[in-house]
């Protein structure tokens, strides 16, 4: 009789077991995130000690100056609800104000693309709201590893060194925190950020200081945030700093006190598409999320069971349905609170049905082709990519991370809790990094970039306007089956994440893979459309796949008229993903880039 495990193998063991799990892109936020649960927090808790451990142990990937949208289910209350930490721009941000400067698009670093920063305050909604522990209990990991010291990964150093000149020359704020002593550190070095330690434990103390409950601490700590020394020393860098930034030219911000006091987080209902047994749920288009359900709608139409999840049918059918997708994104999606989406209309029967049309299965389109709905929209002025896909932005634009030979590619963080009781989150929050932007010296991080996504042209869904909020590529799901929270799961990866949040979705659905399986198995991304982040080109038919995509798979997909492009085997996306099946509690996170951990018993 044969001892050897007869299921397929997968990179690690699909975490299963009854007390509650933690997936996230680093080993230590999971850690923290399940210590938070072994004491008797529940999985908002784990959220908010996870997000803030995230920022310290990967600088380059998010940090407090970036953005945060979170979709949870609370139990208590039986709603799955989405937390708007996307700030928006400020209100000195006008399209007058850019275009006076000389600038034809938004630079995508330096100060002038900053948003109001959304993570923190983000954060303290959900600690207030629906979680149980008090500020120090999910603070003090962050604060301990920023003052004692945590080992820097490959991938953070390596950042660091593409931007060291740039540090050097023009950045010298944030050449004191991530080059000390002017040298460049090594991975696993014990690396330490204790300016923002501070910062981070002064907002403690003073939450602390005053009189009242939990819930009197948290509003304390917004407040000395968006009103007190955070917002101030914020305020002062922006207007009297003239930061270089990618047009070559220095300029100052447009960010202020006032900006930050009038913002806070908010709470909205997802939207929300049937797909079979599923339910799946997203924040709305000030986020490119949508685009997972307009795929949905699309793929609907398809016997999709059974298939080989590697085969060029199963690949081909999923890209010509994202480029139909992810043109109605360019066309329509913006802040609903400034831009009306006619969301029922994409997601509706008919329309997808129209759509559907334009899939030849046998042959790749090279147009970008937006639906029409009248009344709606607006068309983007194509800017095509003269560059190969690795290196093409300047050190520091968009939304990069360091591979291992040096090439840059979308990410940030992500990660996906599901505790005893059934609650559940997923967020994926970025911005902030450390090669976009300069330290700002009394606090020790910079500011985001998010505002690059933003358009200087007049009438586009997607045109800046102050007050508004950008369409982010940020966008984690979570998923109902036959009615109950089922799933949470996301990745990092910039315009890329909905093409890997769908088919790790369409894996494990229609291939009956379980999340581990459907995290390892090879992958691929288009990069057909405009790019979110600066310079916002676009590779028409560009096909990005995995080095492990059958040979015959890559050679059916050229022959269908798609520009092949193979990466390295192991290169494409960083999914976590955890699942609630009483009274099981599963999770798995992506060995790729050897950070990612699930954890749970």
């Amino acid at each position: 009789m044969s001892l050897i495990n007869p299921n397929p193998f997968t990179t690690r063991p699909e975490i299963v077991g009854t007390f509650g799990v933690v997936a996230s892109t680093h080993w230590i936020a999971t850690a923290v995130g399940m210590g938070i649960l072994e004491r008797g927090g529940n999985a908002f808790d784990a959220a908010v000690a996870t997000a803030f451990t995230l920022q310290v142990v990967e600088p380059h990937l998010c940090g407090p100056g970036g953005d945060a949208p979170l979709i949870l289910h609370d139990t208590r209350r039986g709603k799955t609800e989405v937390i708007c930490g996307q700030g928006p721009m400020p209100a000195r941000a006008t399209i007058t104000h850019y275009r006076g400067l000389g600038l034809d698009l938004i630079p995508g670093t330096g100060l002038l693309p900053a948003c109001i920063p959304g993570t923190f305050d983000a954060y303290m909604l959900v600690l207030r709201d629906y979680g149980t522990m008090r500020l120090r209990d999910v603070i003090s990991p962050a604060i301990g590893y920023l003052q004692n010291g945590f080992p820097l990964v490959e991938r953070a150093s390596a950042t660091i060194a593409t931007v060291a000149q740039q540090f050097r020359t023009h950045w010298p704020t944030s050449a004191a925190v991530f080059m000390p002593g002017d040298a460049l550190p090594k991975p696993g070095v014990l690396f330490r950020n204790p300016t923002f330690g501070n910062t981070y434990a002064r907002i403690l103390a003073e939450a602390e200081a005053g009189s009242g409950g939990r819930e009197a601490e948290i509003e304390r700590a917004r407040k000395t945030w968006s009103q007190g020394f955070v917002a101030a020393a914020i305020d002062q860098f922006c207007r009297t700093q003239e930061i270089m930034d990618v047009s070559g030219r220095r300029n100052r911000g447009v960010l202020s006190g006032d900006d930050m006091a009038r913002w806070q987080a908010t709470v909205e209902a997802p939207l929300a598409y049937d797909y079979g047994r599923y339910t799946v749920c997203k924040a709305h288009t000030w986020t490119q999320g949508p685009v997972v359900l307009q795929q949905l709608a699309l793929l609907k139409g398809y016997d999709l069971d059974g298939m080989d999840p590697t085969s060029a049918d199963f690949i081909h059918l999923q890209v010509e349905c994202l480029k139909l997708a992810y043109a109605d994104r360019e066309a329509f999606y913006g802040d609903p609170a400034h831009v009306d989406v006619p969301m029922r209309t994409l997601l509706s029967d008919a329309y997808n049905a129209d759509r559907r049309k334009l899939v030849d299965p046998r042959h790749a389109s090279l147009e970008q082709r937006p639906g029409e709905v009248d009344g709606y929209g607006g068309v983007v002025k194509l800017r095509r990519a003269d560059s190969a896909r690795l290196g093409v932005a300047a050190s520091g634009a968009g939304e990069p991370t360091v591979g291992r030979v040096g090439q840059t590619s979308g990410d940030t963080v992500h990660f996906d809790i599901v505790d005893r009781d059934g609650n559940m989150i997923s967020a994926t929050p970025s911005g902030g990094w450390l090669q976009s932007s300069p330290v700002i010296p009394e606090l020790g991080f910079p500011l985001g970039t998010r505002g690059q996504m933003f358009w200087l042209e007049e009438g586009l869904p997607g045109s800046l306007a102050p007050g508004k909020r950008p369409r982010s590529t940020l966008t984690p799901t979570l998923a109902h089956r036959d009615g109950e929270p089922y799933m949470v799961w996301g990745s990092p990866g910039g315009d890329q994440q909905d093409q890997w949040v769908t088919q790790f979705f369409l894996r494990h659905v229609h291939c009956g893979m379980n999340l581990q399986e459907a995290i390892d198995a090879p992958a691929w991304h288009s990069e057909h459309f405009p790019s979110s982040f600066w310079p916002r080109t676009a590779r028409p038919g560009v096909l990005v796949l995995e080095g492990r995509v059958p040979a015959e798979t890559v050679a059916e997909l050229r022959k269908r008229g798609h520009e092949v492009e193979v990466g390295e085997a192991w290169s494409e996306g960083r999914l976590t993903a955890a699942s609630r099946e009483d009274p099981w509690r599963k999770a798995a996170a992506n060995p790729r880039g050897m950070q990612g951990y699930a954890a749970g018993r």
